[in-house]
């Protein structure tokens, strides 16, 4: 074990030896495989560099139970979207027992969902817009009356901005709900909150998760879309924030709260919008996210002191079977 020091954190990185055999996981089937395939690679090779005898492992290419066969002893989950961060590949390598990166079954499926998500945040009295959910048939008029213009229509289980409207007129709600269902049969028509946007890693679990250093994004035209995201190098990141030290301290603990509430563990990351009054308000948990050189945890991470290579490998010490914690041996 090293350790790294810096003013925020005690990161204690493993020896590549003490983390076995690896199999990271990328690809996959879902609408995001193409980023998954860049976050993917770029952890692999990370932990080549790092001397960790590290596998690449597609799952739209090989039957998941394959891994059975690898003596894999941990997994690095750089998967995004569907049977990826919902839950279903955390449910396979809970039955085959192999610890992994990131969330568990449960919090992995609320977090996905975003309609879920924002019943648990705002049970917990966490400030999350105004939404309903859509379904064929509904009425235009009630959504705008109850939300108002503009208003932001998505898939409730899709990432990376996929299916994603911002609806300035009550006739465009219907082509933006059917954008959006194409997508998902779950959508949500969700209040806009016109300010800064911000994201916030959280790393950890429970009393001892905490928030990396909030990064404030400034995209073309305020439309952080896809091309904005993953493609173009218009978007600017400012971390530091440059927000004032109360300002970003409410976001920090707002993001804690949002990852613990959801029970996330091992990483995530919380995007929020800051309104006119310098509000923030929660819009989604991210529980596996990017990696790739656009991504932003290891811009925060950076922030910190931590490289790139250095991040990798303490997520994957974090890597866990959280099912199998109290379940009970057969003799």
């Amino acid at each position: 074990m090293s350790h790294m020091n810096n003013a925020s954190a005690n990161w204690t990185l493993p020896t590549a030896a003490s983390l076995g055999k690896v199999v990271v996981l990328y690809g996959g089937p879902s609408a995001e495989r193409e980023v998954s395939l860049k976050s993917g690679s770029m952890v692999l090779a990370a932990l080549q560099r790092k001397g960790v005898d590290a596998h690449g492992f597609d799952p739209a290419r090989q039957d998941v139970s394959e891994l059975l066969k690898g003596g894999y002893d941990r997994a690095f989950i750089a998967l995004h979207g569907r049977f990826g961060e919902d839950g279903t590949v955390q449910g396979a390598l809970e039955w085959m027992r192999i610890p992994y990166t990131g969330s568990g079954v449960l919090a992995s499926a609320v977090a996905m969902d975003k309609v879920f998500t924002k019943i648990v945040w705002l049970k917990a009295g966490l400030p999350t817009p105004d939404y309903i959910a859509l379904k064929p048939g509904f009425d235009a008029q009630a959504v705008v009356r109850q939300l108002g213009l503009p208003l932001i229509v998505k898939p409730a289980q899709e990432g990376s901005t996929l299916g994603l409207t911002k609806v300035e007129r009550g006739e465009d709600l219907l082509p933006a709900f059917e954008k959006a269902h194409a997508f998902d049969p779950h959508v949500l028509a969700e209040s806009f909150v016109q300010g800064g946007e911000l994201t916030v890693p959280v790393v950890g679990q429970g009393a001892s998760a905490r928030a990396l250093p909030p990064i404030r994004i400034v995209a073309p035209g305020g439309n952080y879309d896809y091309h904005n995201k993953y493609l173009g190098n218009e978007t600017q990141y400012f971390c530091p924030s440059g927000l004032p030290d109360a300002l970003e301290s409410r976001i920090r603990e707002l993001a804690v709260a949002a990852y613990v509430e959801l029970g996330c563990s091992g990483w995530g990351r919380a995007d929020v919008m800051l309104d006119a009054d310098n509000n923030p308000w929660l819009l989604e948990m991210n529980t596996s996210p990017g990696m790739t050189d656009h991504s932003l945890v290891p811009m925060s991470a950076r922030a910190e002191g931590v490289a790139y290579e250095d991040l990798v490998m303490w997520l994957l010490s974090q890597a866990s079977l959280k099912a199998h914690a109290g379940a009970r041996k057969e003799a």
